[in-house]
């Protein structure tokens, strides 16, 4: 069973400037963060959330995603999938594996995998790293065009299994792309974070441990965590790498590529494009099963005219697969085992990711655990998510409520030697962590680090995480002791194999010291991507022992050191012997003299003094006997003890020569021992320096891949532009036949159509011929050919259009000052309506005669004709400009006398209204007051602006007000009320149209009569009677006007009205002004239109009317 199918999934997340990514084996999930959303789906060009894991070469460009998923059953040997799977494994590893797969591969030179496509007419050979950076790259793209900006940072999600080699390569294929993970966060975290961060009601009394089943693609992962509010912590990961969706369309895959054979005599497997299909269709069968009880399957042309048909139940389907279902649980149960937990101590469990849907799946896990699994994540995008969340918590723009992390890492990692293991980092081990060991004995020396799960490799496959060595460098020149070091990693490289990783630190000492007493102190630390490393050395002297670690036995120690080592060997063997034979011999001489008898040399002396007397003579005889019986005694103990002597020195001297031929076979075998080891050692390194591992090779080809991927991309580039530049000479060649038949007809000649039409069909018969190898260049000349065809025709067409629209520009402007000519007075008139007149003419005359400079004239006579008939207008009234102009204070404040009269006006006419309705007419006053007061201010509107707005403003105010008073019942002093509303409307005049007839003004002037009488009843005494008499003078005034009268023309009416109107309404606004808001009001910006209001002089009428013709004239046309 093939451990692949045909595509792979992929887990980024990224952010504004950080992109965040679950790249899983046969889709890629992509998240976003900003700052309004937080977290939002990255969607790919096709609208999609999740992108294929997959890149496929056709014969000029790459294609990516979707694009390229859709060329994997045309195009299988040229299409890569299941990347994922081939990152950081030997070619022996997966061997009988990648013999399933579509595309070749074949064995690397230092053991990799290397993948050869046909791309551009010729063979390229690229290793899994390049294949990967190339996927990030593609997903970096998709991530800035849905931001809108560059992305610098990233989130990778990885299985919790990846060994360190396989992490290294994730951030190699990282680099190449221009990205820069801010970390490699294992899926099982990632899941568990995005459960904890939106979940808070965890118990306080203790953990809520919750297990997380993520059934992939192409591995199950297993995550035990304990989550308490505000935190969370991994008991335990467990998986099992080989165990996935991918394995259950595979079970698929092969009972109908049997039944296939049986029925219609066809081999799947020998069809390379039929299996790539038969491996599609069952992946939706599959897909069925999960929600029916039986799934046909039913497949046109599989090989050549061949339609196959089966039919599969979901019975038959979990019997096929009884042996992979089993293994579902066996994760569960290490995961329970290595966090010493039961199952009965499992709050719930959530179920997540591909292979999940399976409902055998479910059965067994809810026997398992005895209770049915939740379903609160997103089964599909919890990893990144996950890791969406922590890119918010990395990001120093983005601000996350306070979360601690505690993740586990799932290997034990250990330093092996002849001695023993010494355990470094033990399984469950929280990271990233650090360690401080020494080393005693060598300044040089060779450090290995293995991982000890060996149930979790495979057999054949290595578990040894890297090979460090140390060596310091003698620098005299250093006056302190410990210097800084300098560090070369040759292992971040994206072609090394697993058992190749190698560091080597050079660092300096200050000034020579003994190699067999100096102790070396090292930093080796477990980073947050889960990565080994010596982060620093240094040399400490005669300190004591960090840990009692034995790697002195992997010391390369040099030839004249082993020399050195076994002279000393022996003349410490030997002094000792000569220490111990010493002693001994001392203490055998005392022995002896403590044995010896003692000797009366006094009683000698005085025997030999006496007299010769017979008694005296027998006792010195028998003296003397006595004395030579003590001599033959002492010689025969001399004798004795001298025998003894070299008895014992002859012992000693062949005892002491065993033991130093004993103790030199020992060192020999020690050291040769160690030399083969070294040798070995010695032999690897040198060929990995050969294989060009060390850091300036590593860098070397870091660069030579970037180089490749740059000039890949710009292949790409060049294919998109040139396929854009012929579908831009394809529509030139359609709109410039739709422009010619169309638009451009009149402005053609027979024979420029005839030249047009003949090349547009030669270019379009050339386009659809094989010219699919054209370069951008003949497309882009092909297109400026035929622009310069039409180029003529254009400009023809343009200039009439631009002279079509200054024409109308000019009629309109000649047809806005006849028409303001109306309102001017006579003389004024006539000069405005002269320079219309002479305009027209001369218009009609150049489009006659003067057709080559027409544009330019008609521009030209736009500006000169309002230019003329402004100076008309604004001749006469220049002395009152100036003088406007030189008080602006006092002309702001001029302008705004209609509207504080009008407003000054109803708020008399308020006092006399039903409670109700006073207050509604205050309101529209106090509104309207308001805005008068920020309109004057010297920040307020400009003085035509202020004009325009006052006017337009004074019809709202009266509008609103006569709403509210007629909208009941009249006060009673008038049997009918007046329509006020219909006299507003009958009294305002339209400054575009002044045609009103005699009739209407006239009806107009005895609307406004009956308008002020009603007001006068409303007014004091005084007051009252001004404007009584106001009305009736004027009354009769009408009354006597005959309709034949040279007085009844509109215009003398209208200035009647004008002045009649002005004049009432200064009567009315000399009384005082009503009460203020009742909130206090800038005094600054209240000042004018006080000033205004506590005028006691009434406006005279010919002031008035100075101010709206002034009024006119400033508004312009």
């Amino acid at each position: 069973m093939t451990p692949f199918s045909e595509s792979t999934v992929v887990n980024l997340r990224f952010v504004k400037q950080f992109n965040l990514c679950d790249f899983g084996a046969h889709q890629v999930h992509l998240l976003l963060l900003n700052f309004s959303t937080y977290v939002d789906d990255c969607c790919s060009d096709e609208s999609k959330h999740e992108t294929p894991a997959v890149v496929s070469f056709s014969e000029k460009k790459r294609f990516f995603g979707s694009a390229g998923a859709a060329f994997a059953t045309a195009n299988p040997k040229s299409t890569v999938s299941q990347i994922k799977r081939l990152i950081g494994k030997l070619y022996k590893e997966v061997e009988k594996d990648l013999k399933l797969l579509p595309f070749v591969t074949r064995e690397g030179p230092r053991g990799g995998i290397l993948i050869e496509l046909e791309y551009l007419k010729t063979k390229w050979t690229f290793t899994p790293v390049e294949i990967l950076g190339m996927l990030f790259k593609h997903l970096k793209e998709i991530t800035e065009k849905n931001l809108g900006s560059s992305v610098v940072e990233c989130v990778i999600g990885i299985p919790s299994y990846f060994s360190d080699l396989q992490r290294r390569l994730y951030l190699d294929a990282a680099l190449i792309a221009g990205i820069n993970p801010l970390t490699l966060m294992h899926d099982g975290t990632a899941i568990a974070l995005g459960y904890g961060m939106n979940k808070t009601d965890f118990s306080k009394s203790g953990p809520t441990n919750v297990m997380f089943v993520d059934i992939g693609h192409c591995d199950t992962q297993v995550t035990l965590a304990a989550f308490e509010p505000g935190k969370m912590k991994i008991l335990s990961h467990s998986f099992d790498q080989n165990l996935g969706g991918r394995d259950f369309d595979e079970v698929l895959f092969h009972h109908f590529a049997a039944l296939f054979n049986a029925k219609y005599e066809i081999d799947i497997y020998t069809n390379a494009r039929a299996s790539t299909r038969l491996r599609a269709s069952c992946k939706k069968v599959k897909k069925v099963l999960s929600a029916n009880a039986e799934a046909p399957l039913i497949i046109e042309c599989l090989i050549g005219d061949t339609n196959v048909r089966g039919f599969i139940t979901r019975e038959e389907f979990e019997n096929l697969s009884a042996k992979m279902l089993e293994r579902v649980m066996i994760p569960c149960s290490m995961a329970l085992e290595d966090a010493g937990l039961s199952v009965d101590k499992i709050y719930t469990f959530e179920l997540v990711g591909s292979g999940s849907r399976i409902s055998a799946i479910k059965r067994i896990l809810t026997l398992f655990f005895k209770k049915e699994p939740t379903r609160r994540l997103n089964a599909s995008e919890c990893v990144a998510r996950g890791c969406a969340i922590r890119c918010a918590m990395l990001s120093p723009t983005l601000l996350v409520h306070d979360y601690k992390i505690e993740d586990s890492f799932p290997y034990s990692i250990v330093i092996p030697s002849p001695q023993g293991e010494y355990m470094l980092f033990p399984k469950g081990s929280p990271f990233p962590n650090e360690k401080m060991l020494t080393h005693q004995g060598n300044t040089r020396f060779y450090l290995q680090v293995t991982y000890t799960n060996k149930r979790d490799f495979p057999a054949g496959i290595s578990n040894i995480v890297g090979r460090f060595g140390v060596r310091f460098s003698y620098l005299c020149a250093c006056s302190c002791y410990n210097i800084a070091f300098v560090l070369t990693l040759a292992i971040v490289c994206p072609f090394i194999t697993r058992d190749s990783c190698q560091i080597f630190l050079q660092i300096g000492s200050s000034e020579p010291s003994d190699a067999e007493k100096a102790d070396v102190e090292f930093r080796v630390k477990l980073n947050h991507h889960g990565i080994v490393e010596i982060v620093s050395a240094i040399i400490i002297g005669d300190k004591h022992h960090i840990s009692n670690l034995p790697i002195s036995e992997n010391v390369d120690v040099a030839t004249t050191n082993d020399e050195l080592l076994e002279a000393k060997v022996k003349e410490k063997m030997l002094a000792e012997q000569d220490i111990e034979l010493s002693g001994s011999y001392r203490t055998s001489a005392t022995e002896s003299e403590k044995e010896l008898p003692t000797n009366n040399l006094q009683k000698d002396k005085d025997l030999l003094h006496k007299d010769n007397d017979d008694e005296s003579k027998q006792e010195y005889t028998q003296r003397l006997k006595d004395l030579q019986k003590e001599v033959r005694e002492l010689r025969s103990q001399v004798t004795h003890l001298h025998t003894h002597i070299e008895t014992q020195l002859e012992n000693q001297v062949t005892h002491l020569h065993s033991h130093i031929e004993t103790q030199l076979e020992n060192e020999r075998l020690v050291r040769e021992a160690m030399q083969e080891q070294m040798k070995e050692a010695m032999q690897q390194q040198m060929a990995e320096f050969k294989r060009q591992f060390d850091a300036a090779v590593a860098n070397a080809e870091a660069c030579e891949v970037e180089e490749k991927e740059k000039m890949l991309a710009e292949q790409d580039i060049k294919v998109e532009e040139t396929k854009d530049q012929r579908n831009t000479l394809l529509y030139i060649v359609y709109d410039m036949r739709r422009k010619l038949s169309d638009a451009y007809r009149s402005y053609a000649t027979d024979s420029e159509k005839e030249l047009i039409t003949n090349n547009l069909q030669k270019t379009e018969d050339w386009l659809y011929e094989d010219n699919e190898d054209q370069s951008e260049q003949d497309y882009t000349g092909k297109v400026k050919d035929l622009q310069k065809l039409l180029e003529p025709i254009e400009n023809r067409y343009n200039k009439e259009n631009a002279i079509a629209k200054a024409t109308k520009s000019l009629q309109s402007c000649i047809a806005q000052y006849c028409s303001y000519a109306d309102v001017l007075p006579g003389d004024k008139k006539e000069e405005v309506k002269n320079v219309c007149r002479e305009a027209e003419h001369w218009l009609a005359f150049s489009r006659k005669h003067f057709s080559k400079t027409l544009l330019t004239d008609i521009n030209r006579a736009i500006n000169g004709f309002e230019s003329n008939c402004k100076n008309i207008i604004r001749s006469k009234h220049s002395y009152s400009r100036n003088e406007e102009h030189v008080d602006s204070k006092r002309a702001r404040e001029k302008v705004a006398e209609p509207l504080q009269t009008c407003i000054t006006k109803y708020n008399l006419f308020a006092e006399s209204l039903p409670a109700e309705m006073k207050e509604e007419v205050k309101i529209v006053c106090r509104e309207a007051e308001q805005w008068l007061v920020n309109a004057i201010s010297p920040k307020g509107l400009s003085l035509k602006n202020l004009s325009t707005s006052v006017n337009h403003n004074i019809k709202i105010v009266e509008s609103n007000c006569e709403s509210i008073i007629w909208s009941e019942s009249s006060f009673g002093r008038h049997e009918e009320p007046v329509d006020l509303d219909q006299t507003d409307r009958i009294v305002e005049l339209d400054q575009k149209d002044h045609s009103m007839d005699s009739e209407n003004a006239t009806k107009a002037l005895e609307a406004c009569i009956a308008k002020y009488l009603s007001l006068a009843e409303l007014l004091p005494a005084d007051m009252k009677k001004k404007v009584k008499g106001e009305c009736m003078r004027t009354q009769e005034w009408l009354v006597s006007q005959s309709p034949s009268s040279p007085n009844s023309n509109v215009t003398y009416i209208n200035h009647i009205i004008e002045d009649f109107q002005s004049y009432c309404e200064s009567i009315i606004r000399s009384k005082a002004s009503p009460p203020r808001h009742e909130e206090p009001v800038n005094s600054d910006q209240t000042e004018q239109p006080m000033d205004m209001v506590q005028t006691e002089q009434p406006m005279e009428s010919d002031d008035f009317g100075l101010w709206t013709e002034w009024h006119s004239l400033t508004l312009g046309p």
